[in-house]
């Protein structure tokens, strides 16, 4: 995770350079986590809110497929292969939800140890 979703994200906060690449991850996973939540309590009413947090989700994790896959990152490989299949997850998990067969709690819950693991708390390995 890092230059991928810095560019996707640095952007849109102009204090961004001066922030650590891990709080900057952090922030991007509360933002997409948060949306899940939101929208999925309000799924009813709002199903097309859901589809776009789903969608902003599955994006937030193919950046980080694209980094954990490049033969640059200087992850450890065993981390590097429990992302991308968290990524793969993911996507098949997000699309259980769309067809109404899942609900978005395990996807927050994913979210939610990669957010714990950005601060230095365990549980994103």
């Amino acid at each position: 995770m890092n230059a991928l979703i810095q560019s996707r994200t640095g952007y849109a906060r102009p204090d961004a350079s001066l922030r650590p690449m891990r709080s900057i991850e952090y922030e991007a996973f509360a933002r997409a986590t948060q949306k899940l939540a939101a929208t999925w309590k309000a799924r009813k009413e709002a199903f097309p809110a859901l589809i776009a947090a789903l969608s902003e989700n599955e994006l937030l994790w193919s950046t980080l497929a694209a980094d954990v896959a490049s033969p640059g990152n200087g992850l450890p490989s065993a981390l590097r292969a429990k992302l991308f299949y968290l990524y793969e997850f993911t996507t098949l998990h997000s699309r259980r939800v769309r067809d109404g067969a899942a609900g978005v709690e395990a996807l927050i819950d994913i979210n939610t140890a990669i957010m714990r693991g950005l601060r230095g708390q365990g549980g994103a390995s």
